[in-house]
Formats: C-alpha cells, structure tokens, sequence
C-alpha cells in the first residue's frame, strides 16, 4: 500500500479573472491511500459520492506507463470540499502520486523518470476533465505540490515564482454552504481583470498580503460574498483578510493576540472557524 499527504492551498490571487494566479500551501490535507487488487480502478472518498476525478487521475498514470492493472484507491480527508481551498488541485495530487508510488514500488515500471511538471500537469488535465477547475488551476496546484508560495501564470502552463513562508496563524471561516468553483459566475469575475492585475502586481512586488486582501475583497463584489467579513478581520487585528478561491472560505493571516481577536470575531458568525499554518513540504509519500 503507499499513502500519500498533499495540502490544501489559500488564494492570494484567484486566476479566473486573468488567468495568473497564486496561492500558498496550508496544513489541512487530503489523504490517499493506493494498492494494486484486482482488475479496473475502484475508488472510495470519506463523505463524497463523485469519485470521478480520482478515476480519473488514476487513469491518466495507468495510461502514460500503457499498464491494464487494477488499481484501489480511497481517500480522506482534513481539507473542507467546495470551500475555496483547492480540494480539487489536492485529491488530483495525492491520488496521482500515491498511484506513481504503488506501480513503482511493485516494479511495474520506473516512475521516477517523470518530473514534477508532468505530474503536476496530470493532474490539471484531470480536474479540466472531470469539470471542477475553469483555469486548470496551475496556481493551487503547485502551491499544494511543491508547499509554500507559488505565483503562476495559468494560460501559459508555467511557475513564475515559487518560495517557502514563515510559519504564521492562519485561520479559516467557513460557512454553512458549498461554493464550487466549476458553478461561479465567470463572466462577472472577468470584469475586475484591471482590478486583479493590480493586486497581482502587488505579489509579484513581494507583497503578498496586500495582494490578498485586495483579491478577496474584489472576488467578495463579483460574487456576492459579504467584504464586512473580511473587513471585521482586519479591524480585529489581522494583516491581510479575503475571500480564498471562488469562496465560501475567508482566509485570515495575523499574529499574537491578533489572531485570538480574528477568531473570536469570525466565531459571531454562523459556520466553524479552523486554525492552522502554512505548509511548505507539499505534497508527499508517508
């Protein structure tokens, strides 16, 4: 059996809008275990009924190598699905990698030979065609492969930056609801394209928490989300505050009794509020 890790990630620049994107790798993860059994691909998610994507990520790996073997996978999960929290980019990852662990690991074929773009870029074909990205979404999904800071260009396939965070409180308000992100409205993300280019300058500058929080609060107005959440954040001591992905999630960054104040704010509002850090290992084999 091989048993894969690979993190969530929180949105500093959502790429619908422009198509360039980034986001940062954090410590709530998607688990995936993986034996070779029988004949055909079997797949099990603790509390998810559409196992598509796993299909047919495990899929793609058993094709690029022309193996027919049978292949059982499950997962479980820390991560929140339909949260803005790249769930997706995370099952794609880890169902990929545990199924590249199990046929090497039984001497089927090497698959050390292939790099982490392929892989990564398996895993992006995948979610395009089980229809839970619009983007491909190359920005949450190397930032929960490779861990910590990636800024990416989607359209063009390629990294721009990628660079490991300090460790820092991060929380999490969740909502009573799902948002996902293959059922948000496009078309009206796409009129703040100036706006978002503004704010992805900023993380190109280095600064990603004003990128952030000016992401958030714009993707807030195009969808519909409440900004006085993030706002309330902010008042209470946070240093960046925004809507993460297409929602329903708010991402908060702060520090010392800052993040005890954003926590007691969020938790006034109906839904859970989680803490956590950043995770810079990515995804990985335990």
């Amino acid at each position: 059996m091989s048993t894969v890790q690979s993190p969530g990630s929180a949105t500093v620049i959502n790429a619908i809008a422009t198509g360039c994107g980034a986001a940062f790798g954090i410590q709530l993860y998607v688990y995936a275990e993986a034996r070779l059994k029988g004949s055909g691909i079997k797949c099990q998610a603790e509390g998810v009924e559409d196992t598509s994507l796993m299909e047919i990520c495990a899929r793609k790996v058993l094709d690029r190598f022309q193996l027919d073997t049978g292949v059982h996978l499950k997962t479980t999960s820390t991560l929140p699905v339909a949260s803005g929290l790249s769930s997706s980019s995370a099952t794609s990852n880890a169902v990929i990698l545990a199924t590249l662990d199990i046929i090497g690991r039984e001497e089927l074929v090497e698959t050390d030979t292939l790099i982490p773009m392929e892989i990564l870029e398996m895993g992006i074909d995948a979610s395009l065609e089980a229809g839970v990205t619009i983007t491909g979404a190359l920005d949450d999904a190397s930032a929960s492969f490779f861990g910590g800071l990636s800024i990416t260009n989607n359209l063009a396939s390629k990294i721009i930056r990628r660079e490991n965070m300090e460790g820092q409180n991060i929380l999490i308000y969740m909502p009573h609801r799902k948002s996902p992100t293959a059922q948000s409205n496009v078309a009206r993300m796409k009129l703040l394209a100036p706006w978002v280019k503004m704010a992805f300058q900023e993380a190109l500058q280095g600064d990603f928490y004003k990128a952030l929080t000016l992401n958030g609060l714009l993707y807030c107005a195009a969808l519909r989300f409440e900004p006085i959440i993030a706002l309330e954040a902010l008042e209470a001591g946070a240093y960046a505050a925004g809507l993460s992905g297409t929602g329903p999630s708010f991402v908060a960054l702060a520090r010392g009794e800052g993040a005890d104040q954003v926590e007691e704010v969020w938790k006034s509002y109906p839904g859970r509020v989680i803490r956590t850090d950043v995770d810079n290992q990515g995804t990985r084999v335990i």
